[in-house]
């Protein structure tokens, strides 16, 4: 064990102090293939700037980003990898490069509470690489990788609308859950967004000021006969029809009837 160390320390050593460009890509491809990226490194950070231009420059450049992938810095990793997408389109490892690229703003996501900046770029970055290798074998999971992605915007937006109705901001609540129900119209979530857009609707013309009473008891039979239209046997349309017989008394407008057997 301690023989191996210090063969790989001289080896790197002797690398390092050499100017054979030849042996420095090869110490640096036999530590990168063994996993010893932080070794590989500093040599490739040598010869990116040394083989500028070379024909070595597509293989260090490739070398260089990887190792910083197998490093799982994900920042760095990912920084250089886009840039070898863009400094060799025509490589043969461009289209791996360009997957990795997505997937390291994959990994930088972060949980739904915090900022979803990453979150957006990758699904952005995934879907650029579906466009430009639609054939690839990777397609079913970019688009695996986008269903998670999208997941958590979708649950960080719901958590924002239950978030506003708990705070009681009726109003926030019910802006909230209209951009929700438009832009995940097949949500999970949808039954549970109506029932919260019909109760800050009902709240919300319950609180409000003379002059607004009117209009937002309307808006709020609105919403709530949306829910009870929506899902005629969940377990809260019962209370949500009483909600809407409610504001209708206040309004003087006759209970909505029930339908005819």
């Amino acid at each position: 064990m301690v023989v191996a160390v210090l063969a790989g320390c001289g080896k790197f050593n002797k690398a390092l102090k050499s100017t054979d460009l030849d042996l420095k890509l090869r110490t640096a491809q036999e530590f990168h293939d063994k996993g010893q990226f932080e070794k590989a490194l500093p040599l490739l950070e040598e010869l990116v700037s040394l083989t500028r231009g070379s024909s070595m420059s597509e293989r260090v450049n490739y070398l260089h980003a990887k190792s910083y992938f197998g490093l799982k810095d994900y920042t760095m990793s990912g920084y250089y990898l886009n840039n070898f997408t863009r400094t060799f389109p025509t490589s043969q490892y461009a289209e791996e490069c360009a997957f990795l690229t997505a997937y390291c703003y994959y990994k930088n996501s972060p949980s739904y509470e915090l900022d979803q900046t990453d979150t957006r770029s990758a699904i952005d970055a995934l879907q650029l690489f579906l466009i430009r290798y639609p054939a690839s074998g990777l397609k079913d999971s970019c688009n695996t990788l986008i269903d998670v992605l999208r997941n958590k915007l979708e649950v960080k937006d719901f958590e924002g609308l239950k978030q506003y109705h708990k705070l009681r901001n009726y109003q926030a609540a019910g802006v909230a859950a209209e951009q929700f129900l438009r832009t995940w119209p097949n949500s999970r979530f949808r039954e549970d967004a109506l029932y919260l857009a019909a109760e800050s609707a009902v709240l919300l013309a319950e609180n409000s000021i003379e002059s607004k009473r009117e209009e937002r008891l309307r808006v709020a039979i609105k919403t709530c006969d949306t829910f009870a239209d929506a899902f005629p046997e969940a377990s809260r349309t019962a209370a949500v029809k009483r909600m809407a017989d409610t504001c209708r008394s206040k309004l003087n407008v006759p209970p909505q009837s029930a339908p005819t057997p």
